[in-house]
């Protein structure tokens, strides 16, 4: 019954934007903090951002900070993750994931493919 259905993703060429959606059903979205993981080809899935149940606090990969920008819309439970200024280095499948509490365990979207490319 859990879902999140992430889109948005897509090819864009070096110092292009996209903006990714997580769309979230079958919890309380608004009880949990969410975050971006992505996972590029011979690498581990790596933390991009999070942020907290309220939207306050969000936090960022060393790598993104100042290009991408997470945030939540609790009305429509949807995650989002701007990414301005892409690099080739950017290129990853790009997961949705509802962080885990005391009430709930975690859980993770099916992802999506972000390429940057020339």
């Amino acid at each position: 019954q859990v879902q999140l259905v992430e889109s948005g993703g897509g090819l864009v060429q070096p110092g292009g934007s996209l903006r990714l959606s997580c769309a979230a059903s079958g919890f309380t979205f608004s009880g949990c903090a969410m975050s971006w993981y992505r996972q590029a080809p011979g690498k581990e899935r790596e933390l991009v951002a999070i942020i907290s149940s309220t939207g306050g606090r969000p936090n960022y990969a060393d790598s993104v900070k100042g290009r991408f920008t997470i945030s939540r819309d609790n009305a429509k439970n949807t995650v989002y993750l701007q990414m301005n200024n892409l690099k080739p280095e950017d290129t990853a499948v790009y997961y949705c994931k509802a962080e885990a509490t005391i009430f709930m365990v975690g859980y993770w979207g099916q992802g999506t493919q972000v390429t940057v490319s020339s």
